[in-house]
């Protein structure tokens, strides 16, 4: 018997993608080099969005690529993983993805909140993955995560009210000490 024995590896996924009602790319991070143009990037995720879009599955093997996703009201959510890789690991991902998105927008996943907070989906994406090896699958991390980092803004983005608010902070330690 000729079985393929592959080697473990950590690079596990090949792309993350969120689209819209249409298709219509919203967030893509791709970490190999699968798809390396935009155009193919583009073309593969119309194909993708074709063929999960009427569907109530979880999961599609595409083009030699196992696809995991969900749909919530206007948005469309896909892990892309190899055709070896483990679904429920690709499906891990996922969930963090959708949970940690869904606490820091308040269970108001949709197009017009992401849009609106995409930094903090880009953070949550780059606490999850980091160039194809999944790092963290508990949203609660994640979130504690991309909050302490949200609190590291430069002093020149913050408002008034927020370098008074520090100043006031540090004149008080200063004071205690």
């Amino acid at each position: 018997m000729d079985s393929l024995i592959l080697e473990p590896s950590l690079y596990t996924v090949k792309a993350v993608l969120i689209l819209d009602n249409d298709g219509d790319r919203l967030y893509a991070k791709y970490y190999d080099d699968t798809y390396p143009t935009v155009k193919e990037q583009k073309a593969f995720e119309k194909n993708i969005f074709n063929k999960t879009h009427r569907t109530d599955s979880e999961i599609a093997l595409l083009e030699g690529l196992t696809v995991v996703y969900k749909s919530n009201i206007d948005l469309f959510f896909y892990v892309i993983g190899s055709s070896h890789e483990n679904e429920l690991m690709l499906m891990a991902v996922l969930n963090c993805l959708f949970d940690s998105l869904s606490q820091m927008l308040r269970k108001n996943v949709e197009r017009r909140a992401l849009l609106e907070n995409m930094e903090g989906l880009f953070l949550a994406v780059d606490e999850i993955v980091d160039g194809g090896v999944i790092l963290e699958s508990d949203p609660q991390q994640v979130v504690h995560r991309v909050a302490l980092r949200g609190d590291d803004v430069p002093l020149t983005e913050q408002t008034v009210t927020q370098v008074l608010q520090s100043a006031k902070e540090q004149i008080k330690w200063s004071l205690l000490r």
